[in-house]
């Protein structure tokens, strides 16, 4: 079970950072840090042992938050 919620969010994690073509480049940020936040938290939650989802949600919050209050690099 745990291995195919790991899988489900890595997949999800992927294809959300695929729609980013028509938004503004803070929010392709916080998108692209929520998804690449929630599957580094399901990573580690899983090979830890820990609560996946739970990890998964603070580390999607973490990275969004990251994400979104990161300066341009332009």
């Amino acid at each position: 079970m745990k291995k195919i919620t790991a899988t489900t969010l890595v997949l999800i994690a992927v294809l959300s950072v695929s729609a980013c073509s028509n938004m503004s480049p803070r929010a392709q940020r916080a998108l692209s840090g929520g998804a690449i936040g929630a599957a580094g938290g399901a990573g580690i939650a899983y090979i830890a042992g820990g609560p996946i989802l739970g990890a998964a949600l603070v580390g999607g919050g973490a990275g969004a938050a990251v994400g979104a209050l990161l300066p341009s690099s332009r």
